[in-house]
């Protein structure tokens, strides 16, 4: 008969924390199994006993890569987002406390480190989005570019900065951009009451940056190569298109478009068929739930009736808590906003993160360029 281990008592076995642990689990290094309480999962004893002893051994350089880069090992320093014990801070501030009542430029300004006053002035940028053009709107850099790296004015290059994210603002909503507080803009060009505003509102604000996260890396890889943070936006809007990290909205809105309304568990577990999890459920970093989209489903699952029910039956099928991108298709779709506007809130609140990155990579100096390991045909 098998015997099967808790959380805890897995880790200890494998001289690690709970939060690594959950981290083999995406890997796919070790399976966790449910158990009678949906919210807990239990870990076979035999499977632990093998991944410890292949922990002792010495590992292979290709492993030990692989391992730094998938969920791993920290490998840059930071002082501008911590993820630790299950929450979220922003240079120490508590994510989910501050957006309570921070607006989108009020968080920009602290994790900048720069005066909101300098960052996001009166003036709305001259620049016109471009038909919903990213790239062609964000192309018009020149040799005064306000923010390339050798501007030797930090307040310009804080009015750039700020800059950008109205521009990108204007873009994403099809109106021309204003200076007004971004999500006042993103309300005002959806036509959503002040309640509607305030969800915008939370969801800039808890979408502004995520760690090391892969866009953040490009953006910080983009930085470090001496490009300009204008370059920087376009390079992290690349990486966050990805179905694995913001495209993820999409893949939420396929499954969400399959639901049976009188059914959603068993339209559930037919889309999870053959699937290792559910789009929008789950997350590495979280593993007792994403804080950020517990903060922006409470309102709404108090609200919605049908919500509740399909985050229910989610749950109990995978024993996962809803992420922030499930978070974001609810709130678009409570609010009527645009189909495309989950991806949009998310790139518009993480364009501050990824200025915040590159910012800090400047500072830190020298190009990331990591060495690979070859495991092809040798000459």
């Amino acid at each position: 008969m098998t015997a099967y281990l808790t959380a805890a008592e897995a880790a200890a076995r494998l001289g690690v924390s709970r939060q690594t642990l959950y981290a083999y689990v995406s890997r796919g290094l070790i399976e966790a199994h449910p158990t009678a309480d949906p919210r807990v999962r239990a870990y076979a004893a035999e499977a632990v006993a093998r991944l410890a002893a292949a922990r002792h051994r010495g590992r292979r350089p290709r492993e030990v890569a692989r391992a730094a880069l998938d969920w791993g090992l920290p490998v840059l320093e930071t002082a501008v987002t911590l993820i630790r014990d299950g929450r979220l801070y922003y240079r120490g501030g508590d994510a989910v406390a501050l957006a309570e009542t921070a607006t989108l430029e009020e968080v920009a300004a602290r994790l900048w480190a720069l005066p909101l006053a300098a960052a996001f002035g009166p003036e709305a940028p001259a620049a016109e989005p471009r038909g919903g053009d990213l790239i062609g709107a964000f192309a018009a850099a020149t040799e005064d570019e306000p923010t390339a790296p050798w501007q030797p004015d930090p307040a310009r290059t804080a009015a750039g900065s700020g800059a950008l994210v109205r521009l990108l603002g204007a873009c994403i909503t099809g109106r021309a951009a204003s200076a007004a507080p971004l999500h006042r803009h993103c309300a005002e060009a959806w036509g959503l009451d002040p309640a509607g505003a305030g969800a915008i509102r939370r969801a800039l604000v808890l979408c502004a940056d995520h760690e090391l996260n892969a866009s953040a890396f490009t953006a910080r890889c983009i930085a470090s190569a001496g490009a300009s943070l204008r370059a920087v936006v376009v390079g992290g809007l690349a990486a966050l298109s990805g179905s694995r990290h913001g495209g993820m909205t999409a893949r939420v809105e396929a499954v969400w478009d399959g639901l049976d309304g009188a059914d959603p568990a068993s339209s559930l577990r037919r889309q999870l068929a053959g699937r290792e999890r559910l789009p929008g459920f789950g997350h590495p970093l979280y593993p007792a739930g994403d804080p950020r989209a517990a903060a922006l489903l409470a309102p709404l699952l108090a609200e919605d009736p049908r919500l509740r029910a399909i985050v229910a039956a989610a749950e109990e099928l995978t024993g996962a808590r809803p992420a922030l991108d499930l978070a974001l298709v609810a709130l678009r779709r409570h609010h009527g906003l645009p189909r495309g506007g989950a991806f949009g809130l998310f790139a518009l609140g993480r364009s501050v993160g990824w200025i915040a990155q590159g910012l800090e990579q400047r500072q830190a100096g020298g190009l990331i360029r990591p060495r690979a390991v070859y495991v092809g045909s040798e000459p």
